[in-house]
């Protein structure tokens, strides 16, 4: 029941690293979190770095889809970075790389999402 997020705006992006764990006791103040940081910033674009993301469950696939579609209501986007083994292969059973990108770490997601750092 242990989870960090460490938010950091650039432009007009929200670069969000998690460490610990995305799990139905923390998936709540995650959402609560990032809708805050979204709607009080000027957010088009998320980048979701999950280095130290150690597990996550369902409640955890539905805050990333959940801002994902707020996002993209907003002519946004999302993107995820870093993903350990474990992590990758939820996103890969979900479906999620279907609609999110992926890319190997920050820098290339901003540049993949053409935000210049």
């Amino acid at each position: 029941m242990n989870l960090q997020v460490d938010l950091e705006h650039r432009r007009n992006v929200l670069i969000t690293r998690l460490r610990g764990e995305l799990d139905h006791h923390t998936a709540e103040l995650v959402r609560i979190q990032l809708d805050d940081a979204i709607q009080r910033g000027q957010v088009s674009h998320l980048i979701l770095s999950l280095k130290e993301l150690t597990f996550m469950d369902s409640s955890g696939l539905g805050v990333i889809l959940g801002r994902y579609k707020l996002l993209k209501a907003k002519g946004g986007t999302m993107a995820v970075c870093e993903l350990n083994p474990a992590v990758r292969r939820l996103f890969e059973l979900s479906g999620l790389f279907k609609i999110v990108s992926v890319y190997e770490n920050e820098r290339n997601a901003l540049n993949g999402l053409e935000v210049v750092s």
